[in-house]
């Protein structure tokens, strides 16, 4: 029997991206695109009866780091247990290519460092097919994956190809290696690289501590790579920002120098500084006065606090970096946590002081003050009442005799829940501004990195649960958050062809039990390369995901079906 369409959605209460709100209506799809909306008696080859759900956009996530794990594995999970249909990698200047054999290990320190990702995972994962960029992208494209993603190119490999040992150790670049790289740009953005990525932040480290390749670059280096976006009219630029020398605002004017400068999209990671509660307004009105004088700048922001998770099973913990700790790190885990428990230890390590650390986040495992415990389901905006340091004070004793007690409950698997940035009043409302302004597009969740320590890329789940239904006081209209999960970020960084419903979009799309959305704790995995481990997190309320037309995840469960591709640069609108 022949059918009309492929696919059709009957009776879905649509949520078409744009803002607008909810209406009723069947969505059909033909070999991957929507191909009618509204009524219609043609049908589908398969058919959902979506009567009483959400049907949405597939949500965009443009700041990820599954540079490696698209090459490891063909899930790029957790993004795409949460909606997830489209993401970009390749952020914050690190990644594996371009690379020369000989720089191999200098670049897996790089995303060990910066990303939390064990050397052992990349070493056995990596099979290292590429050498240029171009290659990079053709050993993706080889590979087929459950959902669609997007690269750029990374300033720190970048700079170690066209400069080897002078580049890694952050020398100033010479006009030939200016010129170097700009090849190097222009070929990776012809071949399909949706922009360049770099870092100034002073917490991105190699694993042995070293700052990484972009750190401190000079602005001629960046002018020259924005002149050759200018010459190709093709990419964005996306940035990490933190130089403990310059204040955010000057940085932000450097981003919006290289936006005019290049006449190209640029954005940065964005959130409110605990110690400097208002700075990101002075940033936020950077990024408006540029947009008037015709320079696209957007900060990406993450819609609650930016956190990491703690515990003896993951990388963290507050005790990590004392020597009586560390003395136990090849132990299994039991054996380790059997030696917790015993009276003399505990002393020890309650009155011993951390050692400095490698990887300054560690220090965060003592962020007493911003400390939660993580319920299942996880309360992601605690009062600082329940706070570690709150409830050590109240009752009488310091808070790491609290916190070593607590983690040692289920049988050591105990986690908790440190809030780093955006909570600075003990609330979310300053998110909630931020998501609000329109200088601002919804990122960060940092899929495939952070291992042992990050778990964000659940956050469009977190958006729909929290910010449209659950919390308690302000909230998002849900037509909104829908176009800041998709259609927001896909115009930002120009897959313009996906994000809305509409006739002849992309077929991305998710069916949705909104009344049984939830967000449970997550749990650690041990499912890498070399067994190694990981934090994951899953979601309830999906019925389906679907790419291209196709049923990656049906009530949570995958299908096998493995249509997500390489994209290669922006994408027209659809017609």
């Amino acid at each position: 029997m022949t059918h009309a369409f492929d696919l059709v959605l009957r009776n879905a209460t649509v949520i078409d991206g744009t803002g607008s709100e909810p209406f009723v209506a069947d969505v059909a799809v033909k070999d991957g695109k929507i191909a009618a909306l509204g009524t219609f008696a043609g049908r589908g080859g398969e058919e959902i009866d979506a009567k009483g759900h959400l049907v949405t956009p597939g949500f965009v996530d443009i700041h990820t780091h599954y540079d490696g794990q698209a090459i490891w594995s063909q899930t790029l999970a957790p993004s795409s247990l949460h909606g997830v249909t489209s993401v970009v990698m390749g952020n914050c200047g690190v990644g594996f290519a371009p690379c020369r054999a000989a720089d191999r290990e200098l670049l897996v320190s790089v995303m060990e460092g910066v990303e939390d990702i064990p050397e052992i995972v990349m070493t056995s994962g990596l099979e290292w097919e590429w050498e240029s960029f171009p290659e990079y992208l053709s050993a993706l494209a080889r590979r087929a994956h459950d959902i669609d993603f997007a690269t750029q190119i990374p300033h720190s490999a970048l700079r170690v190809y066209a400069m080897g040992k002078r580049g890694a150790e952050r020398e100033p670049a010479t006009p030939e290696d200016l010129a170097l790289m700009q090849k190097l740009v222009r070929e990776a953005i012809g071949a399909g690289a949706l922009g360049f990525a770099t870092s100034r932040i002073f917490i991105h480290r190699t694993a042995s501590g070293a700052h990484i390749p972009s750190y401190d670059a000079a602005e001629d280096e960046l002018q020259a790579i924005a002149e050759t976006l200018k010459e190709m009219g093709k990419g964005t630029l996306q940035f990490v920002l933190g130089m403990p020398w310059r204040d955010l605002a000057s940085e932000v004017e450097l981003v919006a120098r290289l936006a005019r400068a290049s006449g190209r999209p640029a954005s940065f990671s964005l959130a409110q500084d605990n110690s400097r509660p208002d700075s990101w307004r002075d940033a936020l009105a950077i990024c408006a006065r540029a947009k008037q004088d015709g320079a696209v700048v957007n900060a990406q922001v993450f819609p609650r606090g930016v956190g990491m998770i703690i515990g003896h099973d993951v990388s963290v913990n507050p005790f990590c970096l004392c020597p009586s700790y560390q003395a136990l790190g090849t132990l299994p885990f039991a054996q380790k946590i059997a030696a917790l428990r015993d009276p003399s230890l505990r002393a020890r390590l309650l009155s011993e002081k951390p050692l400095d650390p490698i990887a300054p986040l560690a220090v965060m495992g003592r962020y007493f003050e911003r400390m939660f415990e993580l319920s299942d389901p996880p309360n992601y905006e605690p009062p600082l009442s329940q706070s570690i340091a709150a409830r050590a004070r109240a009752s009488n004793q310091s808070a790491e005799e609290l916190v070593y007690d607590l983690l040692l409950e289920n049988d050591g698997q105990k986690r908790l829940y440190v809030i780093l940035t955006n909570y600075a009043a003990g609330n979310l409302d300053c998110v909630l501004e931020m998501m609000q302004s329109n200088e601002t597009i919804l990122g960060l969740g940092d899929g495939g990195a952070h291992y042992g320590m990050i778990c964000d890329s659940g956050y469009p789940t977190f958006v729909l649960t929290h910010w449209t239904r659950d919390r308690r006081g302000a909230k998002l209209p849900l037509p909104r958050a829908i176009r800041a999960l998709a259609r927001d970020p896909a115009l930002a960084v120009g897959l313009l062809d996906r994000g809305v419903i509409a006739q002849g979009c992309k077929a991305d799309l998710n069916v949705i039990d909104y009344d049984k959305l939830r967000l449970p704790a997550p749990f650690v995995v041990s499912d890498l390369p070399a067994g190694g481990k990981r934090l994951m997190q899953q979601a309830g309320g999906y019925i389906a995901t679907i790419v291209s037309g196709e049923i990656i995840r049906r009530n949570g469960e995958a299908t096998g079906k493995l249509p997500g591709r390489l994209v290669r640069g922006a994408q027209k609108p659809a017609g």
